[in-house]
Order: structure tokens, then C-alpha cells, then sequence
């Protein structure tokens, strides 16, 4: 099936200045990223075996790997459930679940100092029970699946049994990824504040999220905040004015949104509530400012799509995706460390929370993640065609 010839639009300026600015910081971080490690090795991070051991970076590499999964589940709502309304942003997602997908390993390749023993690590020594191993291998048929899909869609096979099949089967291997992601947290039974079987249906709903409100975001820089350059059937998903409410992308976006502060809700006040060892971490979690923020950030995204006033503005799509973006990038940050502000053995050798304050290094490489990020992103709609859509 060939491409709509009405989704030809060429990208916006803006899309090559977001890709110069990707490649600009790529190679900004990557040399400051080298020098730092060159002279230090691992000790330019401040994370420490006897303190909090994941910091940034893999807060950074979980908030990327849990938005490829979202816009995985954006993707699908065309390719795999067949709402014909979000084909538009199908084949854009599909790119950007695999550009993202690749910056957040990116960052979990510095973090981790030798990514490439997982080569012979993983094939050799083969941990069946290991959660944090079938999350690799589970990640690995994904981003296969994605590229296999991208292909297709590149053809304009869009339709066919095999094409339908890749978008089935990345889909699910989507799900399974985040959903062990999630248990390699949630099976910590050692640290309460991340221990319980629903942190990966948390994972989900946040990946979800983050997922629309990418595509949301990305839609218009492809445009140049332009809804008169959009096809028509873009602008329809963007103003809600589908043939059905369930097919309208800022509906979905409140939707999630809401359920989203539901589940933060009620995870930090039964964390509050319990007077468990390890659950002090609730304490400090709200005692940041960063966790007020977020809680703003999602409040105001929230009334932002929920009003029937607003919801259909631009202004108001565009500031919603980025309070939410910034919202999740905290809350990633604030759920990792968290995690280990408490120690283990809490009153033997530490009388406190463990302090932590990321290094330059650490900040390089979340400049290195999203520079990335966007750098692929703009590759992908110059070169791509990352509006198409399948005739009608």
C-alpha cells in the first residue's frame, strides 16, 4: 500500500535547527563525557557502593526506555487495534521509539563502563531467574521489531500480514520490556520503596504518557507550530475533531494524565502512611522540591486537557507535553534514588539519608541522551518522510 501523497509536507526549519542543535551537543558531551572518564574512570560520577549506587544516568536511561515503550503503544493504536485516526503519527513514533530507545542505552553504556561484555556475558551465562537479563534480551527483540517494522513502513507496506505482524510483535515485546524493567525494581524486597508488584503496571501507565506526549510535542516541531502546514487528518487527531472521542490524541493525553496523579497519589500516601523500615524514603521524596514540582507540572498539564476550553489549543498541547515531559523526567530521577536514600542497614553506619548530587559527568550524559535524542529525530523527518500515512 503506497504512502498518502498529502502527508509529503516538508519538515519545518525548525527541524534542522533542532538537529544541529542534537549534533552540537552530542559532540559537546561526548568530549567533556571522554575527558572526565579518561582522567577519573568511574570515579567522575558520585555514585558510590556504599551510598546511592544508580544515580542519574540510569534514572536518565529508564526515563528514554520507558518513553520508546510508550511511543511503541502510540504506534499501535493504528498498526495493531486499527484506529485509522492515528496513522498520521504512527510511522513517527515507530522512528522515535527507536531513537530514543537508542539514547537511553547510550547513557546505560557509559554508566555501566564495559556495555560491550554483555556480548559473551549474556550467551554464556545465561540467568534464567534474573529479571535484569530477560529485560536485556526483551529490549534486544524490540529495537529488532522496531527496525523490521521501520523498513516496512519505509516500502509503504503498511497493511500486508507480515507488516501487521511486526506491529503485533513489537508491541508485545514493548510491553514485556518495561513490564521486567519494572520487576528488576519492584522484586527488590530489600529496598520497600520500590518493592511491590504494581511498580510495573506503573511503568506502563508512565511509558503511555510519556508516549503521547512526545508524539504530541514532535507533531508540531515537524511543522513549525504550524497547523496549517499539518494534513488534515493530523490536525482532526490534534483538535479532537475524530469521528469517535477514543481517536483524539488530546482526550487520551488528559486521560492518562489523570490516571497517572490517581496512582502518584496513592502510592506516596500509602508510602507515608506505613511506618516500615525503608519507607522513610516516602519522607524525603516529598520533602524535594523537585517532587513539588512534578506534582505542579501534572497538575497543570492535567487542567490544561481536561478543559474543554483549552484542550484543543496549541499553546495549551504544547505547554502540556513539556510540563508532563519535565514531570517525568523528575519523577524517573526522584524513583531511583529514592530508592537508595535509605540505607539497607539503616542506624548501623548511617544516621541519615544517604546524600547524593549528580557530577558534571552525569549531567553530560543526560545532555548526551536528549542532543541524541534530537539529532535522530531531525535525521529522521528529513529523511524519512515521518508523516506518511497509508491511502484510505
Amino acid at each position: 500500500m503506497s504512502n498518502n501523497a498529502s502527508t509529503m509536507t516538508p519538515p519545518s526549519g525548525l527541524v534542522n535547527t533542532v538537529a544541529l542543535a542534537g549534533i552540537a551537543g552530542v559532540v559537546v558531551s561526548l568530549a567533556l563525557v571522554f575527558m572526565n572518564m579518561a582522567g577519573q574512570g568511574h570515579a567522575s560520577f558520585n555514585t558510590t557502593s556504599d551510598g546511592v549506587v544508580w544515580g542519574l544516568p540510569v534514572s536518565t536511561y529508564l526515563f528514554f526506555v520507558v518513553m520508546s515503550t510508550g511511543l511503541t503503544f502510540v504506534s499501535a493504536f493504528g498498526m495493531v487495534f486499527g484506529i485509522r485516526e492515528f496513522y498520521p503519527v504512527a510511522k513517527r513514533c515507530v522512528w522515535l521509539a527507536l531513537a530514543t530507545l537508542i539514547a537511553g542505552f547510550t547513557v546505560l553504556a557509559f554508566e555501566l563502563g564495559h556495555p560491550f561484555r554483555m556480548l559473551w556475558a549474556l550467551p554464556t551465562s545465561f540467568q534464567i531467574y534474573s529479571p535484569m537479563n530477560w529485560m536485556g534480551v526483551l529490549y534486544g527483540a524490540e529495537l529488532l521489531f522496531i527496525v523490521w517494522k521501520l523498513q516496512k513502513l519505509e516500502a509503504g507496506d503498511w497493511e500486508s500480514g507480515v507488516s501487521k505482524k511486526l506491529g503485533m510483535a513489537s508491541f508485545i515485546a514493548a510491553i514485556l520490556a518495561v513490564a521486567m524493567l519494572g520487576s528488576v525494581f519492584g522484586m527488590m524486597a530489600m529496598r520497600p520503596y520500590w518493592f511491590g508488584g504494581m511498580i510495573p503496571m506503573y511503568f506502563l501507565l508512565t511509558a503511555l504518557l510519556c508516549g503521547v506526549a512526545l508524539t504530541m510535542l514532535t507533531s508540531y516541531v515537524a511543522y513549525g507550530f504550524d497547523r496549517d502546514r499539518m494534513p488534515g487528518a493530523l490536525q482532526d487527531l490534534l483538535k479532537g475533531t475524530t469521528s469517535t472521542l477514543y481517536a483524539s490524541l488530546p482526550v487520551v493525553f488528559s486521560t492518562v494524565i489523570g490516571i497517572t496523579l490517581v496512582a502518584l497519589t496513592l502510592r506516596t500516601a500509602t508510602g507515608l502512611w506505613s511506618h516500615q523500615d525503608g519507607f522513610e524514603a516516602f519522607n524525603w521524596m516529598v520533602g524535594t522540591p523537585w517532587f513539588l514540582l512534578q506534582a505542579i507540572a501534572l497538575l497543570v498539564a492535567f487542567f490544561l486537557m481536561v478543559n474543554p476550553g483549552t484542550r484543543a489549543g496549541q499553546g495549551a498541547q504544547v505547554g502540556a507535553a513539556l510540563l508532563v515531559l519535565v514531570a517525568m523526567f523528575i519523577g524517573s530521577y526522584l524513583f531511583v534514588v529514592g530508592g537508595q536514600v535509605v540505607p539497607v542497614f539503616k542506624g548501623v553506619w548511617v544516621a541519615d539519608f544517604v546524600e547524593y548530587a549528580p557530577s558534571l559527568t552525569e549531567w553530560m550524559l543526560v545532555v548526551l541522551g536528549v542532543s541524541l535524542c534530537l539529532a535522530l529525530y531531525g535525521f529522521g523527518e528529513k529523511k524519512l518522510n515521518l508523516g506518511a500515512a497509508p491511502d484510505k
